[in-house]
């Protein structure tokens, strides 16, 4: 081969590379831009436009069509009536694609006048990845066909990175059937929903049947759901599900490894819910068959459950389940229950009831007091709470016998002077504070007093100077590392008992390690 034609070669091999490589940096340059893109919808739009802020498009589902990885999407105020499928995804590299109200302004998805013929409803997301919702007014979509469910915002299949934050969720109706505010529902396998934030969120005046307010359900692996306020609905406020059979693999059918903290869960009554034959059943917050969950810094009054922790599905369990630092107060039946409801339900493994204040609930008197455990109880730790009866003086029941390896020390017990209280361990009454602990081996280190709440009128269930609450706890590390209101517990100290750990102002304002 003549030196020419090597050179030849040489340089065509060397303009190949150029080429590739100023192709790499384009292409590097061309995502790059695609993921810092801001595209525009207003209800003066059109969907031939560019979707800039001058020539805005005009429905949330061209957005939802189109938009690259890494793009975010303001969308203007007003009313758009429609049903949106996001059908793009954002990728780990280039960022999540966001759908939110432009500043300043609420943009309104409605369903008036559009007929929910699937279980759709506001935003349908099925596989997709890395997106975020933000900053929506969701709002009627109704039906009466109970073979349809719609949602305000429905989640399903597999997928990772979604983010649900700051919308305003009501008036999701389904008059003969079911339907949810939000429902995440994990129906692929071994994929999961992966990494799911629920932050920030209000649902309210929702018409349920059977369903949850705000569910992750079945094939749903770490997810969070902070700061939401749900409330005025006739069914369960946050629910985490396992064993029904949504994932197609039972091993995985479980929702699980996440945290439900700081929300505010209230008005939860199923006794208007044709569902439920006017039984008031509706918990605040419910874990039915999840597993390795933390339930903490959260206020729930005024539902017909407060907190529950069971499983509905025989042989089947919630476990691993923590419920710490929460406020619980003036629910309908009980304030926490534990287990399930009758001998042919499951059961609850390694549960910890740990530092929640409890106060006057049970207020349908019908003695299940503060604390219920019920069929198939196991390994589960109650210590560190307060309970505080009102004056039917229920503390803790207990009406099934099937109830091992339990242990429960270190609360401090109240009620209303003048009223009796009560405690009930395996189907025997006690009516008397030392006749529950000699009798039941119960409560050891425990003790009755008046807690000192600030108030018992509003009420404020933090502790005054002179609670006996007061480094009266055993430090677990169970009960975390901060008290409901985000404050440290004890470093190295006894910490307090109840949902509150007492500072003085001086401390209290002092920052937290």
């Amino acid at each position: 081969m003549g030196s020419d034609t090597i050179l030849r070669r040489a340089w065509r091999r060397l303009a190949h590379i150029v080429v590739t490589a100023l192709a790499a940096v384009m292409l590097v340059g061309a995502l790059a831009a695609a993921a810092d893109a801001a595209f525009y919808v207003a209800t003066t739009g059109n969907d031939a436009n560019p979707g800039t802020a001058t020539a805005p498009w005009r429905t949330i589902q061209k957005a939802a069509s189109s938009s690259p990885p890494g793009s975010t999407v303001y969308v203007r105020g007003g009313i758009y009536r429609e049903r949106v499928t996001v059908r793009v995804s954002g990728t780990a590299a280039l960022g999540p694609i966001v759908l939110r109200n432009f500043p300043g302004q609420i943009p309104i998805l409605d369903g008036t006048g559009l007929t929910i013929n699937d279980n759709r409803g506001g935003f349908y997301l099925a596989d997709r990845s890395f997106v975020r919702i933000q900053g929506f007014e969701i709002r009627n979509y109704r039906t009466a066909n109970p073979s349809h469910t719609p949602a305000g915002i429905w989640v399903v299949g597999a997928g990772q990175g979604i983010q649900l934050r700051g919308n305003r969720i009501h008036r999701i109706v389904n008059t003969d059937g079911n339907a949810h505010g939000i429902a995440v529902y994990g129906n692929r396998a071994p994929a999961a929903i992966r990494d799911i934030v629920i932050d920030g969120n209000e649902l309210f005046d929702l018409v349920l049947g059977f369903s949850e307010s705000l569910v992750v359900n079945g094939n749903v692996d770490l997810f969070r759901i902070t700061n939401n306020r749900v409330h005025e609905n006739d069914n369960i406020g946050i629910d985490a599900i396992g064993h029904e059979g949504v994932s197609p693999d039972p091993v995985f059918d479980q929702a699980r490894n996440g945290v439900i903290r700081g929300n505010r869960t209230y008005n939860i009554d199923a006794s208007t819910n044709p569902a439920y034959g006017g039984s008031p059943s509706a918990n605040g917050i419910y874990v039915d068959g999840g597993r390795d969950i933390v339930i903490e810094q959260n206020i729930v009054h005024h539902n017909n459950i407060g907190i529950e922790v069971a499983s509905e599905h025989a042989g089947k369990s919630s476990s691993g389940i923590t419920v710490r630092n929460n406020f619980v107060y003036r629910n309908d039946i009980v304030g926490i229950m534990l287990g399930g409801y009758d001998r042919q339900r499951g059961f609850i493994d390694n549960v910890w009831i740990v530092n929640n204040t409890l106060f006057e609930n049970d207020r349908l008197r019908d003695g299940n007091g503060e604390v219920a455990l019920q069929f198939g109880v196991r390994r589960t730790t109650i210590r560190n709470n307060i309970l505080r009866a009102n004056t039917q003086g229920w503390l803790i029941s207990n009406p099934f016998t099937e109830n091992t390896g339990n242990t429960v020390d270190t609360n401090l017990f109240f009620v209303p002077p003048g009223t009796t209280p009560l405690w009930e361990w395996r189907r025997v009454e006690h009516q008397s504070f030392a006749a529950w602990r000699t009798a039941t081996g119960n409560d050891v280190h425990s003790l009755y007093a008046d807690p000192k709440l600030v108030s018992t009128a509003t009420p404020n269930l933090h502790l005054r100077a002179t609670s006996p609450a007061i480094d009266l706890g055993q430090l677990l590390a169970a009960a975390g590392s901060r008290d409901i209101d985000g404050e440290p517990r004890g470093v190295g100290l006894p910490i307090d008992i109840g949902a509150d750990e007492y500072w003085p102002l001086a401390l209290a304002a002092a920052p937290g390690p």
